[in-house]
């Protein structure tokens, strides 16, 4: 049966330090000075009538897998609907370290649908010696499919064949090893967005992934998609700033 999208847009920024600054720097000033003044924005324009984001996660990654763009982590924000995407400002002023601290960056909104919801594994559970939120989880092996299109894409065409054939391929797979959370994003607008999709694939550990990578069959997602340009990256520690 086909997945079915959530009820809500998530807004996906990802993030790029700068050359001068490390990537436990960047993660720092996020979680320090970034995540209270956007969990901040989000309360004010809740008490505004603005729309405001529900929910917000920052993903943190390893180092890329293979790929061109050198990423540290995105941050995803889960509006009612889907926000305009934003390009990259290089004149923005920054607002605070963690935006001197890494480039500029843009947004894109994706439609979201959750095939393995994890079953509760995925902690969110407030601090308890400190403010609730920020807060953080970890426990897990994440990798993150960034998914290019070729030129020229029909982009309903591979939404089709990515919900109808990829996913059940992906979920069969991952029911196999020790995968427990399975998301799929597609791209609200692709021609827009720097990537037609994204997934989400979540291991209890680390070989998890190495055993999918063995089982997984291809299943004809090629024929759309930009294989030398596939980004992939893990990552076993998430920042929670909504829950």
């Amino acid at each position: 049966m086909r997945p079915q999208a959530t009820d809500t847009s998530k807004m996906n920024v990802l993030i790029k330090r700068k050359d001068s600054t490390s990537r436990a720097e960047l993660h720092m000033h996020w979680f320090k000075n970034h995540m209270p003044a956007v969990i901040a924005a989000q309360d004010r324009a809740k008490e505004q009538n603005r729309p405001y984001a529900r929910r917000y996660i920052a993903q943190l990654f390893d180092e890329e897998r293979r790929g061109r763009d050198r990423w540290d982590g995105m941050a995803q924000l889960w509006f009612p609907d889907p926000q305009r995407p934003a390009a990259p400002n290089p004149n923005a002023r920054p607002s605070d370290t963690f935006q001197e601290k890494s480039e500029p960056y843009g947004n894109w909104s994706t439609r979201e649908y959750v095939v393995m919801d994890g079953e509760g594994k995925l902690s969110t559970e407030p601090l308890t010696l400190n403010e609730p939120y920020p807060s953080t989880r970890s426990g897990f092996y994440r990798i993150n499919f960034l998914v290019p299109s070729k030129p020229g894409t029909d982009y309903e065409e591979l939404f089709d064949h990515w919900l109808d054939v990829h996913v059940p391929n992906v979920a069969d797979t991952m029911k196999q090893v020790d995968g427990f959370r399975y998301v799929v994003s597609h791209s609200v607008f692709p021609d827009q967005a720097p990537y037609a999709g994204m997934a989400e694939l979540y291991f209890e550990r680390a070989d998890g992934f190495q055993e999918y990578n063995r089982l997984i069959k291809p299943d004809g997602m090629e024929k759309w998609v930009d294989g030398q340009e596939l980004l992939i990256f893990s990552g076993s520690t998430e920042m929670i700033g909504i829950p």
